[in-house]
């Protein structure tokens, strides 16, 4: 799910000193029979992920003993989980987003109940509730053009959920995400 562009420029951009660390949580929890996590729309401001679709978290902390608690803290902040009621499973391959110079840690976690959400209009401008089986399928991934940095043209791919384009490093993330959850029905069968 990488971009044209992030391939040809990944022998360029790498992590320097600069680069700052965060992480993302990716949670899961059953909503009567299906299985959700959920994502957020940013709202629109000056900045790289302005209006784009992401998973809750953020920059690292120095009170923040390890990526699990940023991931957990920030999903407290942004969409108001309670990190007593999630258990961690694990973790996906760290992701260097060069855009934002950020390396990005993806924590994933489920919790036993449907989460009561509570979003940081600062931060959240829409909770999208995405089922695990719409992911699955095949049918709402494509790949489009668009201008990022204001005159780069990319293409890109992309997941298209309840309208919007879910591309860049969360399309990564959950791509990786993905490929996880296929081997396991593979190997289960």
């Amino acid at each position: 799910m990488a971009s044209i562009a992030r391939s040809n420029l990944k022998l360029r951009a790498k992590p320097d000193s600069q680069t700052k660390e965060s992480a993302v949580l990716i949670l899961f929890y059953q909503d009567k029979d299906k299985i959700k996590l959920p994502l957020i729309l940013r709202p629109v401001y000056v900045g790289v992920h302005s209006g784009q679709i992401g998973l809750p978290g953020g920059r690292k902390e120095k009170a923040d003993a390890d990526f699990y608690e940023t991931a957990l803290r920030e999903a407290k902040e942004e969409i108001g989980i309670n990190p007593a009621d999630v258990t961690v499973i694990g973790h996906l391959s760290d992701l260097f987003v060069f855009a934002s110079n950020h390396m990005v840690h993806p924590v994933v976690g489920y919790i036993n109940h449907k989460p009561v959400f509570l979003t940081d209009p600062r931060e959240v401008d829409q909770l999208i509730e995405v089922p695990l089986s719409t992911l699955l399928d095949k049918s709402i991934r494509g790949i489009t053009n668009m201008v990022v940095s204001g005159n780069m043209e990319i293409s890109a791919p992309y997941f298209g959920v309840d309208g919007h384009t879910v591309w860049g490093a969360t399309a990564m993330m959950l791509s990786e995400l993905l490929s996880i959850i296929n081997e396991l029905e593979e190997d289960a069968l």
